[in-house]
């Protein structure tokens, strides 16, 4: 277990009382009196630091004036009934469920999920929820395929209710229902924002059930918003305890604490200051938990295409602790460093099966002697920071005392606000993505040009 080390934030709960927070930050293996030169200096982080002050404030004022609702969401409960209706409908009447979007529409939802199912099925009396964020052909046709298509449920998911891609795998849907004469309305629901869509209009036609996305909430931070959690609720999962969570991280911030009490506010400086000062261009987010492999793939969205923008941006890099240390750390370790490194830990020390003695007589075999899977994992976690730190590598480590709702719901906030405050000191729109649309634009054109063309 990692050794808890005071970086100076504040662990208590959200409230200022004793319930600590779902997670702890350690920022000792970043500087250059840890771990040399190539390290941050602290002077530039301190500054770094201090000139996040200006967008905590914005933080707070537009919570206040409610310009950004993403800031309200944590202590909203009542967008979660409808939600909950609607789950508790999917979870009796179907075995599987299938969400249909892509991007940030998929990406919070599946990050959620995977707390229910690690990839085995989900619990006894739970739906099975599968995430189509693609529309690869042969993919669909094996999906449909395998499909008990009367014992489906759909969800369809598009902010915009335009997304080319989410309309396309709804009509796929609705033509495979019809073929098989099954009424969409009684299998589909669709999540998308007021007023007039294709979406919205293939949904009335339909008869299908449509839940509000809120305008004001991009895909990508949409998370914690309804349509993230709906998936969520039929996985069987706690979705006020999510918001419990995010609520521990964010309340602080709204309550006046200062730069060096949010640890959202310390990581996006460290970001910021190493690219300014150390050419950090690459940031490598590495979990030690199979259930956290999509929440890395989620932060790859957000930091992303948030982030990168008007020639700059920090590159995002996924990885998995343990399976990454066979595939990308000698890169790591003896590559370019250019990179800064998150591991994301748990106390997994005595934890899972033991190994009996019997079973590891070899001599080959007695680092593992009854041990368990946990001591094993506890140790390579704690390897794996040592050896990048002794090679100079800039490493902060996130250490959570469990994986649940209430930690999810804390790691995404976290890491939203950790966008933001950095999308502030590079001087970028966190909430845009103009150039993504050049491509939506171009594909748009090119189906046009060839359905003319009769191709």
């Amino acid at each position: 277990m990692f050794r808890p080390v005071d970086t100076g934030y504040d662990r208590r709960g959200a409230s200022g009382d004793d319930d600590p927070m779902p997670y702890t930050q350690d920022l000792t293996s970043c500087f250059a009196e840890a771990i040399g030169r190539s390290g941050l200096d602290r002077g530039d982080f301190e500054a770094a630091l201090a000139a996040t002050a200006p967008a905590l404030d914005a933080i707070r004022r537009a919570h206040a004036d409610g310009s950004v609702p993403l800031l309200r969401l944590p202590g909203e409960r009542g967008d979660l009934e409808e939600a909950a209706r609607l789950a508790r409908r999917y979870r009796s009447e179907f075995d599987r469920i299938v969400v249909l979007g892509t991007g940030g529409s998929s990406l919070g939802a599946r990050t959620l999920c995977a707390l229910a199912d690690r990839g085995f099925g989900p619990p006894a009396g739970t739906p099975e929820i599968r995430f189509m964020d693609n529309v690869d052909p042969d993919t669909f046709a094996a999906l449909f395929a395998a499909l008990d298509l009367t014992r489906t449920g759909w969800l369809a998911v598009s902010k915009s209710g335009g997304t080319a891609e989410t309309l396309t795998q709804v009509l796929a849907v609705l033509d495979a229902l019809a073929r098989r004469g099954i009424d969409p309305s009684a299998h589909m629901a669709a999540a998308t924002q007021p007023g007039d869509s294709a979406l919205r209009r293939l949904a009335g036609t339909r008869r299908i059930a449509v839940l509000d996305c809120d305008p004001g909430i991009g895909g990508r931070y949409s998370a914690l918003s309804a349509t993230g959690l709906l998936p969520a609720t039929i996985a069987g999962l706690d979705a006020p305890a999510v918001r419990e969570g995010a609520a521990s991280v964010l309340d602080p911030v709204l309550a006046g604490a200062a730069p060096d009490a949010v640890p959202a506010a310390g990581g996006a400086a460290l970001a910021v200051a190493a690219l300014r000062t150390r050419g950090t261009s690459q940031t490598v987010l590495m979990p030690y938990a199979d259930a956290l492999s999509s929440f890395a793939l989620w932060f790859r969205q957000l930091w992303a295409e948030s982030l990168g923008k008007d020639g700059t941006g920090i590159t995002p890099i996924d990885a998995l602790g343990t399976a990454d240390q066979h595939s990308q750390l000698q890169l790591w370790l003896d590559g370019p460093a250019d990179k800064l490194f998150t591991l994301i830990v748990l106390d997994r020390a005595g934890q899972g099966a033991r190994i009996p003695a019997a079973l590891a007589a070899d001599p080959g075999l007695s680092y593992i002697r009854n041990r368990t899977l946990g001591d094993l994992m506890d140790a390579e976690q704690r390897a794996t920071a040592e050896t990048l730190a002794r090679r100079g590598r800039p490493t902060r480590v996130i250490s959570l005392p469990r994986l649940d709702e209430r930690a999810m719901g804390a790691l995404m906030m976290h890491y939203m606000l950790e966008t933001v405050i950095a999308a502030h000191l590079l001087g970028v729109d966190p909430f845009d993505q103009p150039a993504v649309e050049e491509g939506k634009v171009l594909a748009r054109s090119y189906l046009a040009a060839t359905a003319s063309a009769g191709v």
